[in-house]
């Protein structure tokens, strides 16, 4: 259809011809031949060619008023009209389809509000007309009543071919469409990303984002190819609830992504850096915790570019790395884990990997190119060194306790829970020996304080000298550091000083408060471990805990010697809520047996018998110890009380009772989480 076979009907204005119409004026506008890609600049120059005439229109008022007495159905909209249902004669009822127009590509099926006979049709087919204007004029009949409803209910559970087109489409990233690639998962012994967060999630409540995104390689693949390959684009994303069960909605919201090996060998492609994008910036606005399965082999090389670039102007991790310490971030990993992917690992607040993973920061290509040998994927980053040096905080066997384990971790960020068993707490009395050269299990007795089932040891085979756990207390979360005694008796050395501070600055930044069981005989010395920079190393903990806001409630257990302990409380034992000791509790300044040779030298020196030298210095080394025990210690004050080991727990749960509620944060209290 041409424009030479539309009218445009006018009924408020009628414009001097060649001059554009406005809708302002209650005019249709001027039409042109849509399929002539040039007519609009065409007119644009024929309008402005003819402007030299000014002359205002005249206006016209709409009337309704049709021959006969008939009645006019008004426009309801400004459009083209496309089609007549109706015809001069026809009787027509209440609710019956008149005509159809157009108007912005969409479609308008015009009812009738009144019930009579058709005597006149005021527009064509094409007629392009404006809001109001008479369409056809009704001589109303009484007694037509109402159009007749037609029983039009359709199956409801009818898909439509648009939506089954959705389904289908939707089907190449189910599992179950893709024999291939899940069998070659199982027989490794592993499962699919969908299976890991089928499990973490609560059932039902997991929406995908971007499932239908493929790999930005049309270049070389169909697009048939790219949906049956590439599927989401090996990156699995969405929100679900986590721990449903024991959290109310808002507290139990969670970010899952999760790397999809069996795509591309889970690389970071340009379209999955983009849904990362998408979703980390919904993490940082709507603050929701975030877990991450990261294996993957890095960045991917196959991707489609146009033109030159530079190869670092992905904003994914700087935009992850900004999550530091806003929410909390879970990381999951299994199997082989490089370069990228391990980057995004790295950053999160803890690693949980399986005993089959291997992670690096480059992978073999990587260190083959770089002339530094061959090596397998599973030689560069085993579990054998990663557990060890700190880089994993939590070993699990396979990937079904990785995703138990990643719920438990979040749990604690996610608020106290309703249930729980205290253990029997006469059992405190007896874990530490009277002896007190004889050693115990400090991990007893955390076990014992805490929560039946509620311990979750962080970074257990690093820094071993220092015990950090996430524990519960009547429901309610708390992190532990502890002096471990089977390590140099509990001294702080390099690594469990790290260890020790970013766990309490972990706690902090999350307003988690903090319980510390000392028995610290103070800094480990000698040249070894001050080759370790040790001085810079054991202070972290005093600058952590010293600037804490989250309480801290301090428990001596056995020795509280010197700068360790200060170490272990913030720098000083009135910088906890409550400080309380065992009746095993000892405090000096420094070891006592050096503390007496230094302190008493002139004095010893000043025996020349040997053996009555040796008989005063036991006698002040003695009368030291006697000193320096808690129930004697306390009576120049620095602690609180003197306590029954089996009162401890109820000291804590006076201590929780008594801190007020944590605000509600609108800005982080550190700008990051120290990743060591």
């Amino acid at each position: 259809e041409s424009d030479k076979d539309r009218r445009w009907v006018e009924t408020r204005a009628q414009p001097k011809p060649d001059s554009q119409s406005s809708p302002l004026t209650g005019t249709a506008p001027a039409q042109v031949d849509a399929g002539d890609p040039l007519a609009l600049f065409d007119y644009d120059r024929k309008v402005k060619d003819s402007q030299a005439s000014t002359a205002e229109p005249i206006g016209q008022e709409i009337t309704l008023d049709g021959p006969d007495g008939s009645l006019g159905v008004p426009a309801p909209i400004q459009g083209t009209i496309i089609q007549f249902s109706v015809e001069v004669g026809d009787e027509i009822r209440i609710g019956q389809e008149l005509l159809i127009m157009e108007a912005m590509k969409m479609e308008h099926v015009i009812k009738s509000e009144i019930s009579g006979r058709v005597v006149k049709l005021n527009v064509l087919d094409g007629d392009v007309i404006v809001e109001g204007h008479p369409l056809l004029y009704v001589q109303e009949v009484e007694g037509l009543g109402a159009q007749e409803q037609i029983d039009d209910s359709i199956d409801l559970d009818f898909v439509r071919p648009d939506l089954q087109e959705v389904y289908d489409r939707h089907a190449y990233t189910l599992d179950e469409n893709r024999p291939d690639a899940v069998a070659k998962r199982t027989g490794r012994g592993y499962r699919m990303p969908r299976e890991n967060i089928a499990q973490l999630v609560d059932e039902g409540t997991f929406k995908e984002y971007g499932p239908l995104v493929v790999a930005r390689q049309h270049d070389r693949l169909t697009d048939e190819e790219l949906r049956k390959n590439t599927p989401a684009d090996g990156l699995v994303s969405g929100i679900g609830s986590v721990n449903g069960k024991y959290f109310s909605p808002d507290r139990s919201r969670a970010m899952v992504l999760s790397y999809d090996y069996t795509v591309l060998a889970g690389t970071q492609g340009g379209r999955n850096h983009y849904k990362q994008d998408r979703m980390f910036e919904l993490a940082e606005r709507f603050k929701i915790p975030l877990v991450f399965f990261t294996e993957g082999g890095g960045g991917r090389p196959g991707d489609d570019y146009t033109g030159p670039r530079v190869a670092f102007d992905t904003h994914t991790f700087t935009q992850f790395s900004q999550l530091s310490g806003w929410v909390p971030l879970v990381g999951v990993t299994n199997g082989r884990c490089f370069a990228g992917n391990t980057a995004l690992l790295a950053c999160c607040d803890v690693i949980i990997a399986t005993e089959g993973s291997t992670i690096a920061m480059g992978g073999p290509a990587m260190v083959e190119s770089g002339g530094l040998g061959v090596y397998t994927p599973e030689e560069l980053g085993p579990m054998s060194f990663q557990v060890p040096n700190g880089v994993v905080d939590i070993l699990v066997k396979d990937e079904v306790e990785a995703v138990e384990v990643a719920k438990k971790y979040l749990s604690y960020f996610q608020g106290p829970i309703d249930e729980w068993e205290v253990n029997d707490q006469r059992k405190l009395r007896h874990i530490v020996p009277e002896n007190r050269m004889r050693l115990y299990n400090m991990r007893e007795i955390i076990e014992t304080i805490a929560d039946v089932g509620s311990v979750l040891e962080i970074r257990e085979k690093f820094g071993v000298g220092v015990i950090t756990s996430f524990i519960r207390i009547e429901g309610k979360p708390m992190g532990v550091i502890a002096n471990n005694p089977h390590h140099i008796a509990g001294a702080i050395d390099s690594d469990g000083a790290d260890k020790g501070a970013r766990f309490i600055q972990l706690c902090d930044a999350f307003d988690i408060p903090i319980l510390s069981l000392m028995d610290c005989p103070g800094m480990m010395v000698g040249p070894d471990v001050e080759s370790t920079a040790l001085v810079r190393h054991c202070v972290r903990m005093f600058n952590a805990g010293a600037n804490l806001t989250t309480p801290m409630f301090l428990n001596v257990v056995r020795k509280a010697y010197g700068l360790g302990v200060q170490a272990m409380c913030g720098a000083s034992s009135f910088q906890g809520f409550f400080t309380v000791a065992w009746p095993t509790a000892e405090f000096a300044g420094m070891a006592i047996e050096g503390a007496v040779k230094l302190g008493y030298r002139k004095e010893l020196e000043a025996i020349e018998d040997a053996e009555e030298r040796l008989a005063e210095y036991q006698r002040r080394v003695d009368d030291a110890y006697n000193n320096a025990k808690a129930v004697n210690a306390s009576a120049g004050y620095g602690i609180d009380d003197v306590i029954d080991p089996a009162d401890t727990r109820s000291w804590i749960v006076m201590g929780l009772n008594s801190i007020p509620a944590t605000p509600v944060r609108t800005e982080k209290k550190y700008p990051y989480i120290d990743t060591w």
